[in-house]
Parts: structure tokens; C-alpha cells; sequence
């Protein structure tokens, strides 16, 4: 078996932004720094036979499919469905994009009543960057967290939130972050009524009192 050049993009016959079996052969390959010949060997199949799985990626045996999922250490269903929990933005931008500012009121909009976040705080001199799941109360940020956890940061602590969407169909999105200092809640009937809010509970689990970032828009 002898080997054959190795073609510097992922795939001869996909684009960069297609997500299909073959750029998703050729670019896991190129992770795992394996030749095509040495995938070929190891999934008992011949390198013509990998190089039209890698330029085509059409028309291919599912046994073979099978051993080379084996080979290039992932599942048989992402490769070939693709990633089901894959983050998001892989579908590419718009055809024209334009970056506008949003205006504090659109930024309150767009946080809503509730959802998921990144906090984002210093602790020993390094960035910490938690995923929590908010409400808005006003114009404050209020997350609920396990009091010995690394999302209770100390009262009066300078904090980030940042929350984004995006819409694959359309490649459109945006992003909201906001910066204030930390604030604990303490009156008993403001938890309660908190506490009982849509979106409330941590997804985490764990007993969690209220905590609160207090952060206005800028």
C-alpha cells in the first residue's frame, strides 16, 4: 500500500463551511494528526476508498462508516448526523452582516424575564467565567447559587454577565453584557417572591440561596 499526497484543505470536494461526512472525516483526521493512509490501515479499507469518503462522502458502506467512527475516536452517529449538542453559530454568519450597538432599553429587552448567562468575575488575579441561570428583576441581574460555590462571589465583588442568541436559519444574532458589582439578598420577601419566579431554580441542583449581581447596562 503506498501512501498519496495529503491535500492541505479539509476536503478535495467540500467546502470549509460545509458540515457534512466528508469535511467531517478529513478535519477529525487532521486533529488527530493521522495520514490518511495510516486511517485507511487501521479502518481496513483502502486509501481510494478514504479519499472518496473524504471528497464525497456519499454512496459509502455503513459497516465501513462504523470502523472508521472507530478509528477517529467519536461516535458513528456524529459522523455521520453531524453533532446534535454542537454550540451554536455553525450554520455562518448572515450573506451581509452589519454590527449594531444596542441601546440599554434593547439590551433589557433582550435579557427578557429569564434565562441562561455567563457570570464573569477575578479570583487570584485570573478571569472566572461560570454559566448560571438568571432573572431579571428591574434592572438587576439575580441568579441563584450554592453559597459555598464558585459562583458566590463576595458581596460588592465587580462582576460580568453576558448572554447572547443566535439564529441559525438566518445568521443573525446578538449578544448583551453588562458589568456592575455583586450584591446579596438578604429581605426574606424578596427570596420568596424570587424564589418562586419562572426560571428561578438553579439548574445545578444543590440547595442554593439567592444571590444576586447588580449590574446596569453600559
Amino acid at each position: 500500500m503506498h501512501g498519496d499526497p495529503d491535500p492541505s484543505g479539509p476536503a478535495a470536494g467540500a467546502s470549509s463551511g460545509d458540515d457534512s461526512i466528508a469535511t467531517r472525516v478529513a478535519l477529525r483526521r487532521k486533529q488527530l494528526g493521522m495520514s490518511r493512509e495510516e486511517v485507511a490501515i487501521r479502518a481496513g479499507m483502502s486509501i481510494a476508498y478514504l479519499r472518496r469518503v473524504e471528497e464525497l462522502g456519499t454512496g459509502l458502506d455503513p459497516a465501513a462508516l462504523m470502523r472508521l467512527a472507530a478509528v477517529l475516536e467519536m461516535p458513528y452517529e456524529e459522523l455521520t448526523a453531524g453533532r446534535r449538542d454542537a454550540p451554536p453559530g455553525r450554520g455562518g454568519p448572515a450573506a451581509h452582516p452589519v454590527l449594531m450597538r444596542l441601546s440599554e432599553q434593547e439590551c433589557w429587552q433582550r435579557l427578557g424575564t429569564h434565562g441562561i448567562g455567563r457570570l464573569a468575575y477575578t479570583a487570584g488575579g485570573a478571569p472566572v467565567l461560570l454559566p448560571v441561570n438568571f432573572l431579571v428583576d428591574g434592572r438587576s441581574v439575580v441568579y441563584r447559587t450554592d453559597p459555598a460555590g464558585p459562583a458566590a462571589v463576595r458581596a460588592g465583588a465587580e462582576v460580568a454577565f453576558e448572554t447572547d442568541h443566535v439564529d441559525e436559519v438566518s445568521g443573525l444574532g446578538w449578544s448583551v453584557l453588562v458589568a456592575g458589582t455583586a450584591e446579596h439578598l438578604t429581605d426574606p420577601d424578596m427570596l420568596d417572591a424570587l424564589a418562586r419566579r419562572p426560571g428561578a431554580k438553579p439548574w445545578a441542583g444543590a440547595d442554593a440561596s439567592c444571590g444576586s449581581a447588580s449590574c446596569r447596562a453600559r
